[in-house]
């Protein structure tokens, strides 16, 4: 597990990166914190890293943003917190998209946690203050 801890958004690239280098072949990363933790600011730093011009914006509605890496891969940017029922995941596919192969990035996970294939990277976000924060990535 690796834990970094941040005093402003200045310091979330070094976040998006330690995601990206502790990833280990695993495609879905699962993100954990309280409304306004971070966790859309910070899939939007990984989009960067990543080489993205994409906008990056919580796929609240639609359930699903796909977005592209320079390299002209789809990552999929998952927000589960207006879901009401697990079989509402299945009606949009979510297999297809967990066992795509591509980037997976998932809001509001706890919301389908059964649903996260067994080797998901978790990352929780603990707010420490209002503009720090502390990440934990296994």
């Amino acid at each position: 597990m690796k834990e970094i801890v941040i005093a402003s958004l200045d310091e979330l690239k070094d976040v998006a990166e330690a995601v990206i280098e502790s990833l280990d072949g695993r495609n879905v990363v699962a993100l954990f914190g309280a409304m306004g933790a971070g966790k859309t600011t910070l899939i939007s730093a990984i989009m960067e890293h990543l080489g993205s011009t994409d906008n990056v914006t919580s796929p609240t509605f639609a359930l699903v943003n796909q977005y592209s890496t320079a390299a002209n891969e789809p990552v999929y940017h998952f927000d589960f917190y207006r879901i009401n029922r697990i079989e509402e995941a299945f009606d949009m596919g979510y297999e297809e998209y967990f066992y795509s192969g591509g980037l997976c990035l998932v809001e509001w996970p706890e919301l389908v946690e059964q649903l996260l294939p067994e080797d998901a990277m978790v990352v929780k976000i603990d707010i420490l203050s209002p503009t720090e924060r502390k990440f934990s990535i296994t």
